[in-house]
C-alpha cells in the first residue's frame, strides 16, 4: 500500500480548502486563521501567499481566470493572482458570530457555500448558493458547522457534513434549479474517534473525508460504508483534494494551531501531505462568472 507522504512542509494554522487546477498543474489551498491563500506548484515546490484582512472560508476558481471567495463579510471575486477584491454581497449580514467556511462549486457554476457557528448554543449555520447573476439564495439551514460539500460524478447528489454532529448528509440535487431536497443521513460516526471535515468525491462515486481529530482519512462508498482508512501524520486534517496529472494524488490539508503536546507527537501538523491512490478525482468545476 502507498504511504502517506510530506508535500509541502509549512505550519499552516488552519490549512484548508485544497484545490487542483488542471491547467496550471498547481494546488491552490487556503490558512484561514492567517487569512491566506496559497498557491503551491508541487513541480517546483514553490508556494507562493497572498494575505487578506481577514478570514478566508473556502474559494473556487472562476472559469475564465481568478476566484470566487467565501471570507468572513460575504463572497468577493478577484480577477487573477494579486488583484483587487471584489465584493458581491453578503447573504449573512447581521450574524456576526457567523463566517463562511466551506464550498464548492456545482457542474452549471454555481458556487455553494455554508457558513460555520462557533458559540455552538443553536444552529445558526446555513448553506447558500451563488449563481452567475452573483445574486445568493438560501439552500439549508440550521446548522452548526457546513462542511465536507461535494457532488456525485452524476451531479444527482449533494453532500454536507456537520462537523459537531459527527454526521455527513447526502440530498437529491436538482442541477438545473441548483436546490437540494430529501436530506438523509450518509454516515454517522461515533464520538470520540474523528468528525467528518472537508471532503471530496473520486470518478467511481466515492467520498473521501478528513476526519477532525481522528488523524485519518475514511473513503465511504456510495452506500455510505467506509471502505478504506488512511491513516495521517497529524491528528487534524481538514480536507482533500484529488491532484497531479492523472488526479491520483490525494492531497491533505492539515491544522498547526493544536496544543503543545499534541504538537510533540505530531511534529508536522500544519503541513499538506500527499498519498498515490488507485482511483482518480474529477476535475473541480469553475464558477461560471
Amino acid at each position: 500500500m502507498n504511504t502517506v507522504e510530506l508535500a509541502l512542509d509549512v505550519k499552516a494554522r488552519l490549512g484548508e480548502c485544497p484545490r487542483w487546477d488542471e491547467q496550471s498543474q498547481c494546488l491552490y489551498w487556503i490558512d484561514i486563521n492567517a487569512f491566506q491563500l496559497h498557491r503551491f506548484d508541487p513541480a517546483s515546490g514553490k508556494n507562493d501567499t497572498l494575505t487578506f484582512g481577514e478570514e478566508i472560508g473556502c474559494f473556487s476558481l472562476r472559469a475564465d481566470s481568478g476566484f470566487v471567495l467565501a471570507m468572513r463579510s460575504g463572497f468577493f471575486l478577484i480577477d487573477g493572482w494579486d488583484t483587487d477584491l471584489k465584493p458581491i454581497c453578503d447573504p449573512e449580514a447581521g450574524l456576526d458570530k457567523n463566517r463562511f467556511n466551506d464550498g464548492r462549486c456545482d457542474a452549471r457554476g454555481r458556487f455553494v457555500a455554508g457558513s460555520y457557528y462557533p458559540p455552538k448554543d443553536h444552529d445558526g449555520a446555513n448553506l447558500w448558493s451563488l449563481d452567475q447573476t452573483l445574486e445568493a439564495k438560501q439552500l439549508e439551514k440550521g446548522l452548526l458547522t457546513s462542511n465536507g460539500a461535494a457532488f456525485s460524478p452524476d451531479n444527482r447528489f449533494f453532500y454536507l457534513s456537520d462537523t459537531p454532529k459527527h454526521v455527513i448528509y447526502r440530498y437529491d440535487y436538482d442541477l438545473e434549479l441548483g436546490a437540494i431536497s430529501n436530506r438523509q443521513v450518509f454516515h454517522q460516526f461515533p464520538k470520540g474517534k474523528g468528525r467528518p471535515d472537508g471532503a471530496a468525491v473520486d470518478e467511481e462515486g466515492f467520498y473521501w473525508t478528513a476526519l477532525f481529530e481522528g488523524g485519518r482519512i475514511a473513503r465511504l462508498s456510495p452506500e455510505g460504508e467506509i471502505v478504506q482508512e488512511i491513516t495521517v501524520p497529524a491528528k487534524c486534517p481538514t480536507m482533500v483534494a484529488f491532484g497531479g496529472e492523472e488526479l491520483k494524488t490525494l492531497f491533505i490539508t492539515t491544522v498547526g494551531d493544536r496544543p503543545e503536546e499534541e504538537l510533540k507527537v505530531y511534529p508536522n501538523s500544519g503541513a499538506i501531505f500527499k498519498i498515490d491512490v488507485d482511483v482518480a478525482g474529477l476535475v473541480e468545476h469553475r464558477f461560471a462568472k
